[in-house]
């Protein structure tokens, strides 16, 4: 049986989790890739960092992109969000306040979930081989909707 997520059962998903699937468009085609992301509460948005390329160039040419965060236990026990979004680059000191909130939120997950302690960003998220800073990026968040599959036996 399919059913819509509630609002607290999205929010659980999005602040318990760190890796999603980014969808973005470049040359009018869909691409969808990995991303580690905090989901910040409090402003309502996605943080997100990346190497410059591909994936920030397409962005910020057409700033609609989504993501999607799933929970899958089984194929009869899944739940999914997907927000979709405004990509927004932050510069200076507003990036790297972004960026502080989102290195010490995910640390905070992955000591929850997986009982192991993160030292650096580059412990739970991609490293940059350039010498270049990275990009950090919010998603303003304009719709989510979530659906779960639950199993029915009992």
């Amino acid at each position: 049986m399919f059913k819509n997520l509630e609002k607290k059962e999205i929010d659980y998903i999005l602040e318990n989790n760190y890796i999603g699937q980014l969808g973005y468009i470049f040359n009018n085609k869909p691409f969808v890739v990995p991303i580690t992301y905090f989901f910040d509460k409090e402003s309502n948005a996605i943080i997100c960092y990346s190497g410059d390329g591909h994936k920030m160039n397409s962005m910020r040419k057409n700033p609609t992109i989504s993501l999607l965060v799933s929970d899958v236990d089984s194929v009869t026990n899944w739940k999914s969000v997907l927000v979709h979004g405004t990509f927004e680059q932050h510069f200076a000191s507003d990036a790297k306040a972004y960026l502080h909130k989102f290195s010490l939120g995910i640390k905070d997950i992955i000591l929850e979930k997986e009982q192991s302690k993160a030292n650096f960003i580059s412990d739970f998220s991609s490293k940059i081989y350039k010498d270049d800073i990275p990009a950090v990026f919010i998603i303003k968040i304009n719709e989510i909707t979530g659906k779960k599959r639950l199993n029915e036996k009992a």
